[in-house]
């Protein structure tokens, strides 16, 4: 079964709940890092700390008349904490101050649920590669037959991209961990970087170098693409499991429970329906990722204009992704193979796939690649015909020892070699080795 590794949920990280929460934290620790500097207090931080509290529904009361969700917040956590020690909260912040390093800490919080699930994938994928490591299938370009590869190769493929999509992860998580307590502007002119430093590492964040009004928007850009750039290649291997499933192919499928239909009309259908909605998924992050790059020009020291956005897309790209991370793990996880099909498939190319491998030969004796080239299409094609003649004993093999121009090049039981699985499959547990798979 796929465990959960976080002790928060991604929608509770989201939530207006757990957002004011870290307004609350960001207030407190400013007034900490005040007292200490010795500007506040600290019968004040003491009294602020003891009674700062809010509810929601008194901050979307006074929200109505203000126009203003954090004035509404400090107006609703200052009547909690009364007088005179209330006249210090907020001092020397602006509003953006308090959202922008909340919204780090939020962001910070979802990279470490992500990252989980994508190593979670990553061992349910390493699984199956191990286990399929040798098992036999035809290889496609362009859908066509190519050469020979093996299920566990192609598993090995999806285990190094969500390698890369786990370093990406990591790399946003310290982009995006950046607070800034620097004021209107963003000169410090009211609060002391000192102030901004001491609240930044107690909540795990680094002081932004230089800001405005606003952490600059590239960095929420670079972490909403991230997010986008891993559902891509979630959509990738759906994309691919659904093309294993058609019923021409049927190399693999994807689980099918007792109980479960596959369509209102159809009673046979067994549909490849989660891959189907990962794949329509992987949209949604992508046109998120268009939004959050419209976020970065903004007017002069900010606007406004983002934070419409961010608040629709900020909780739905990470509540989102972590579906699809968790939703993929499952899919290969209870992903049935057909090794028999697969077998089946491979031959359906008629050994034609050792194409490759007999033009090397034959240049390596000595012709031309342009001579090679021909004799081997000649019999490639040959073996087409005697099969869509309707004849059972097509077989490229055959086709190449019965052709005087080609078999005089090899001694006896040379094709056959050549003409393997063994030859094709070779490097494969090298393969393994150097992606750390054993």
């Amino acid at each position: 079964m796929i465990q959960r590794y976080s002790r928060v949920e991604m929608r509770e990280i989201w939530s207006e709940q757990r957002k004011l929460e870290i307004w609350v934290q960001i207030e407190l620790l400013a007034s900490e890092a005040l007292a200490k500097a010795g500007l506040v207090p600290r019968k004040d931080v003491a009294q602020m700390k003891a009674k700062a509290s809010f509810t929601i529904e008194r901050c979307r009361e006074l929200e109505k008349t203000l126009n203003h969700d954090v004035i509404a917040f400090t107006t609703n956590v200052a009547e909690n904490i009364g007088a005179p020690a209330s006249r210090w909260l907020h001092f020397g912040l602006t509003s953006s101050d308090i959202i922008d390093t909340a919204f780090a800490v939020q962001m910070v919080q979802s990279a470490d649920i992500l990252i989980q699930d994508v190593k979670a994938l990553r061992k349910v994928i390493a699984a199956k590669a191990r286990r399929y490591r040798l098992t036999p299938m035809i290889g496609r370009s362009h859908g066509i037959h190519a050469e020979p590869t093996t299920f566990g190769l192609k598993m090995a493929l999806m285990y190094d991209e969500f390698g890369r999509a786990l370093r990406r992860m990591e790399a946003a998580r310290a982009t995006v961990a950046v607070g800034k307590l620097s004021g209107a502007v963003g000169t410090s002119a009211h609060l002391s970087p000192r102030i901004e430093e001491y609240v930044c590492r107690k909540l795990g964040l680094k002081p932004a170098p230089i800001a405005t009004q606003v952490v600059q928007r590239d960095i929420h850009a670079e972490f909403i693409t991230t997010l986008a750039l891993i559902a891509a290649s979630i959509e990738r291997w759906a994309v691919e499991f659904r093309h294993l499933q058609r019923t021409e192919v049927l190399e693999a499928e994807e689980f099918f429970a007792k109980g479960q239909k596959g369509s209102s009309a159809m009673p046979h259908k067994r549909n490849p329906i989660t891959g189907e909605r990962l794949t329509g998924l992987a949209r949604v992050l992508r046109g998120n990722a268009v939004a959050a790059m419209e976020n970065v020009a903004l007017w002069h020291e900010r606007d406004i204009s983002h934070s419409s956005v961010e608040r629709i897309i900020f909780p739905d790209s990470c509540t989102l992704l972590d579906y699809m991370l968790v939703t993929m793990t499952k899919l290969v996880e209870g992903l049935i193979i057909y090794p028999e099909n697969m077998a089946k498939n491979l031959g359906l190319s008629l050994g034609m796939w050792n194409s490759q491998t007999v033009l090397l030969a034959l240049i390596k004796k000595g012709l031309s690649r342009e001579q090679a080239y021909e004799i081997v299409q000649r019999n490639a094609m040959k073996t087409w015909a005697v099969k869509h003649a309707g004849r059972d004993d097509a077989d490229f093999l055959e086709q190449l020892k019965n052709d005087p121009e080609a078999a005089r090049h090899f001694k006896k039981g040379e094709l056959e070699e050549l003409c393997s699985l063994e030859f094709h499959l070779k490097e494969v547990k090298n393969r393994f080795k150097k992606l750390g798979l054993g």
